[in-house]
């Protein structure tokens, strides 16, 4: 099986590729396929000029992907290199945009590491509206009770168990499976909601 580093090691040289220093990060976000399909997808490293998309879909090489990125925005490009498990891009970006980017990314690598798994700087609250619906990105649906819930993350009871890393959504919440206990997983969300996004739940 071919790394996400290997991948993107000896995928299609254009002008900017060896520019940009390469990120680590934790995005979650949705792309579309020629065929204007959307899918689910999360991205673990990327540069203002390429990114290493991990998703369920398979794209061809050369396609034409429009992705919209949790933090990053719009972003477009073509496929460079396919491995199992997702593919390799390469972003069309301007100057003006490779320089924002750069500085997004910056920005987000820093948080990255500063961050624990579950952000504990937002108060966790009892919802008074537990039930919800927990949906994966293959679109089965499983009904679960909020043990408690924060602008960045939540304890979910459920009986199914998705993997650590799994993406969900949590009601119209998207975040990621981060870690499993007795009575079901804790989620940390995409990004940081707003305290407006969780009324139905507080009440």
């Amino acid at each position: 099986m071919l790394t996400a580093a290997a991948a993107d090691q000896d995928a299609h040289a254009g002008p900017n590729r060896r520019t940009f220093q390469r990120v680590k990060v934790n995005l979650h976000g949705r792309f579309m396929l020629q065929d204007r399909s959307e899918h689910a997808c999360q991205i673990l490293d990327m540069s203002p000029a390429t990114a290493t998309v991990f998703t369920e879909a398979v794209a061809r090489q050369g396609e034409r992907i429009v992705a919209y990125i949790d933090h990053i925005g719009r972003v477009e490009g073509h496929v460079v290199r396919l491995f199992e498990g997702g593919f390799a891009m390469d972003l069309n970006t301007s100057t003006r945009k490779q320089e924002k980017l750069a500085a997004q990314l910056v920005w987000l690598a820093n948080k990255h590491e500063l961050d624990l798994p579950e952000d504990r700087r937002h108060e966790r609250i009892v919802p008074k509206n537990p039930s919800s619906i927990l949906t994966l990105t293959d679109g089965r649906q499983y009904r679960c009770r909020i043990l408690d819930l924060s602008l960045s993350g939540a304890a979910v009871a459920i009986n199914v168990r998705p993997a650590i890393g799994t993406l969900v959504t949590l009601g119209g919440m998207r975040g990621q499976v981060v870690r499993h206990f007795e009575e079901g997983i804790a989620i940390e969300f995409a990004f940081v909601q707003r305290r407006e996004s969780l009324a139905e739940f507080l009440g």
